[in-house]
């Protein structure tokens, strides 16, 4: 068993290649309110998860969603495979601006288990795909690159006894307490209906 402490609040990065197991990580351990899953906002915006035309306009709202969660003082984790530095970079700023530390959870399976993974799936990913993930994720996991990048605190799980075995326990985070009279009330309010508050089918 591996205790993570996670600061509360924070925005938590999943990290992985499609079918590396992010989405069932994320409903174990976290709220469903909890959790921004790319797949959902694409499947809020074109009514398919696997619709990547529209991953720029699922981003925006994301982003916009993440936003508002942050600045309110509320912890937020970002389901989607975040192996490109340019877009952790744009997550990682939200939360800087918000005065919030990141964490990142790394999902970094042998690429056999997450290729046989993809294989059981009803819908697959192109192997092509997510090989080229699997690379993203090895040059991510090198010594210093997310912590360069801004994070604060960086797990990898290269097993799935590893994963599984995690125990996550969120402590206060340093500087958090006041960040509720800071924040605005509109963004304490309900978020809107184009909000998605489930994630879709493990990925």
């Amino acid at each position: 068993m591996t205790t993570i402490e996670v600061p509360d609040p924070s925005l938590v990065l999943l990290v992985g290649a499609a079918g590396a197991g992010k989405t069932t990580f994320a409903a174990r351990h976290f709220a469903p309110e909890e959790v921004l899953s790319s797949d959902a906002y694409r499947a809020l915006v074109s009514g398919d998860e696997a619709n990547q035309k529209v991953s720029r306009v699922a981003f925006s709202i994301l982003h916009r969603d993440l936003e508002r969660r942050l600045r309110a003082g509320h912890l937020a984790v970002v389901d989607a495979t975040n192996v490109e530095p340019r877009n952790r970079r744009e997550l990682i700023r939200r939360a800087h601006a918000a005065g919030l530390p990141v964490v990142a959870l790394v999902l970094d399976l042998h690429p056999a288990i997450v290729l046989a993974r993809n294989a059981a799936r009803p819908r697959q990913v192109d192997e092509t795909v997510i090989r080229s993930q699997l690379e993203r994720v090895r040059t991510t996991v090198g010594e210093g690159v997310l912590t360069g990048e801004g994070c604060a605190i960086v797990w990898i799980g290269r097993t799935p006894d590893a994963i599984d075995g995690v125990l996550i326990r969120r402590i206060p985070a340093a500087g958090a307490a006041n960040l509720a009279d800071l924040a605005d009330p509109a963004d304490l309010a309900t978020p809107p209906a184009l909000s998605p508050t489930q994630p879709p089918r493990p990925r």
